[in-house]
């Protein structure tokens, strides 16, 4: 079943429910308000006859006045002081009130004080209600109120009947229009999503370039929003991994082909077997060596599959250890190499071995990509609830578009680069990895000193932790 079809379903059957309620509650409202009020009118005209009746026993000294005397009783049921109004013979009768209007004449009944019919409303039984006709502290008779159910003729039930037709013809309309309604409103809902259900498969056949187009503000729009942005992402992520295997062909292809050639120069007695060939040699074995290591630490990353030993630390001492094994390699290269650091402990949550791997990738990329004479300086500060470490290097900066991308695998600046000057491209990609790993995030911008600044805010360390290190 389509989802349009459900939509319509499930609004005409909601539809078709509140209409059933609605006649349902007429109908309720109708014989519980209505004929209440009909019978309401009927007992206001019992009491306001009553006083009449005792009268009139009074006046007479039994009931025989009354019976076969229909026109005694409607005497007694209409009162003296309602003004009279010319009849049909151009006779004066008085006018008839509002309890005479709603029946209430012909559904009142008199029986005397055996209970036996005088006058009135013939169909009595004993579950009518009754008042007691008092006269002189003697009870002479009953006055019987029949209500508006049980006087029902054959004119209230065509009325009843009528009522009925009239209400189901106007439920049935209703359903025809709510039919309509619920088929136009659910092609409506259900149009976009069966745009976003082919988009959706044209995407999974391959088309990175599949699109939704909705202009929509509503949950619907948001999600056509969400797929373009997913379908972008992948489409990135598609060129990213053609990038990725071209250049992890082209770093593992440039020291092979250097390596064969090496080795076929030594067989061919071209160069010598020397030292200074061996050590060629084992440069290039190191160079992939080093490029192995980093897929294999960035694939483990990746999974979450590297081992973290977590304990509270003092990230300046870190800092100042592994900035002090950098610092001959700098000043050898012209850059100067300067620590901001407090005077206190900075305590942070994280394993001192990856947060050195960390820092030694950062100084290592600010080594190779700072022109000389230049600086690079390494602060700490604890900010609230955070350790915040910054790297910031003097120029060449990179172009804040390109800000976003430094930690995204194999990614350079300039793609024309050399092996000497440029490395694979990973580095940066396994700080991030290392950053998210300890929970903590990490942000390139333009440096005040003309580079690039790299910020990292990791988790604090807790008194809790603590505790759990010495343990």
């Amino acid at each position: 079943m389509s989802i349009s079809t459900r939509i319509f379903l499930a609004m005409l059957g909601t539809l078709a429910l509140v209409v059933a309620i609605m006649g349902f509650a007429t109908r309720w409202s109708f014989e519980r308000g209505f004929l209440g009020y009909l019978n309401g009118q009927a007992e206001a005209r019992l009491h306001e006859v009553l006083p009449r009746v005792q009268q009139a026993y009074a006046d007479n000294g039994s009931w025989d006045f009354l019976r076969s005397n229909r026109g005694a009783w409607f005497g007694l049921m209409r009162p003296a002081n309602v003004p009279d109004w010319p009849g049909a013979d151009g006779s004066d009768l008085p006018a008839p009130t509002t309890s005479d209007l709603t029946g209430a004449v012909i559904r009142l009944g008199l029986l005397d004080a055996q209970e036996q019919f005088v006058a009135g409303y013939r169909q009595v039984n004993e579950q009518l209600p009754k008042q007691a006709v008092v006269v002189n502290g003697e009870t002479v008779g009953w006055l019987v109120l029949a209500p508006f159910e049980e006087a029902a003729d054959d004119a209230d039930h065509r009325f009843q009947k009528g009522q009925t037709r009239a209400t189901l013809a106007v439920g049935m309309l209703s359903l025809a229009l709510a039919a309509g309604i619920a088929w136009r409103l659910s092609r409506r809902l259900s149009r976009p999503v069966k745009e976003l259900a082919g988009a959706t498969h044209r995407l999974a056949a391959g088309h990175l370039d599949a699109r939704v187009d909705l202009d929509r503000h509503d949950e619907i729009g948001v999600l056509a929003d969400d797929f373009n942005r997913m379908a972008e992402a992948l489409g990135r992520s598609q060129a990213l991994r053609q990038e990725f295997l071209a250049d992890v062909s082209h770093e593992l292809r440039t020291p092979l082909s250097v390596l064969r050639g090496e080795i076929e120069a030594l067989q061919d007695g071209v160069r010598p077997l020397s030292l200074d060939a061996v050590s060629s040699l084992q440069a290039e074995v190191m160079q992939l060596e080093k490029l192995v290591a980093d897929l294999n630490e960035l694939a483990l990353s990746d999974v979450g599959a590297l081992s973290y030993r977590m304990e509270p630390l003092d990230l300046a001492e870190v800092v100042r250890q592994v900035a002090l094994s950098h610092q001959v390699a700098m000043q050898r290269l012209g850059l100067d190499l300067e620590l901001d650091l407090p005077p206190e402990p900075v305590m942070a949550q994280g394993d001192a071995t990856r947060l050195r791997q960390l820092l030694d990738n950062l100084l290592t990329n600010c080594a190779r990509y700072t022109d000389a004479p230049g600086r690079v300086v390494v602060s700490v500060r604890q900010n609230e609830d955070k350790a915040c470490m910054t790297v910031m290097d003097s120029a060449p900066t990179a172009p804040a578009a390109d800000l976003a991308r430094l930690f995204d695998r194999f990614f350079r600046l300039d793609a024309s680069r050399s092996r000497e000057t440029g490395g694979a491209g990973l580095g940066l990609a396994i700080v991030r990895n290392i950053v998210q790993a300890h929970g903590g995030q990490i942000e390139a911008r333009q440096s005040e000193l003309g580079g690039v600044e790299m910020t990292m805010r990791l988790p604090l360390a807790t008194p809790m932790d603590a505790i759990e290190g010495e343990r």
